[in-house]
């Protein structure tokens, strides 16, 4: 795990404007995906009037990372649960032990799952109420 702890702030439909302010007071280099330009996942297709909104950002500087998102529409937003922390692990054995050990006694938003972005993936609220969000690296 090279970027082990990374915060993850939630917006509610201005997080490119939000990167953009946060990359021009911070400096360094940005990336930004919205929800339009992800694989199609016919299980759960994405709305019309969410295609335009940031499903994954990233500003990185001296190697220090800060992850963004809007919340999709419908989803409740509110400040507290815009913040979450990321952690991303090399093997999918050590994302399940920690996904395990971390969520115990909380709430599985979504548990650990192979999505297009990450072989697992999973997000839960923990015991004390700080928001998680674990993936595995796709293999190189």
């Amino acid at each position: 795990m090279s970027d082990w702890l990374v915060p993850y702030l939630v917006f509610n439909g201005n997080c490119e404007e939000a990167v953009n302010f946060y990359q021009k007071v911070l400096g360094g280099e940005s990336q930004i995906l919205h929800f339009g330009d992800a694989l199609p996942y016919p299980a759960h297709p994405v709305p019309e009037q969410a295609k335009h909104l940031v499903m994954h950002a990233e500003l990185r500087k001296n190697g220090h990372i800060i992850r963004f998102s809007d919340t999709f529409p419908k989803l409740p937003y509110s400040v507290g649960n815009n913040v979450s922390f990321s952690l991303e692990f090399d093997t999918k054995e050590e994302t399940k032990a920690v996904f395990q050990g971390l969520s115990e006694g909380g709430t599985i938003e979504m548990d650990l799952q192979e999505t297009f972005f990450s072989p697992l993936f999973g997000k839960f609220t923990d015991k004390f109420g700080i928001i998680w969000q674990l993936s595995c690296r796709k293999s190189q």
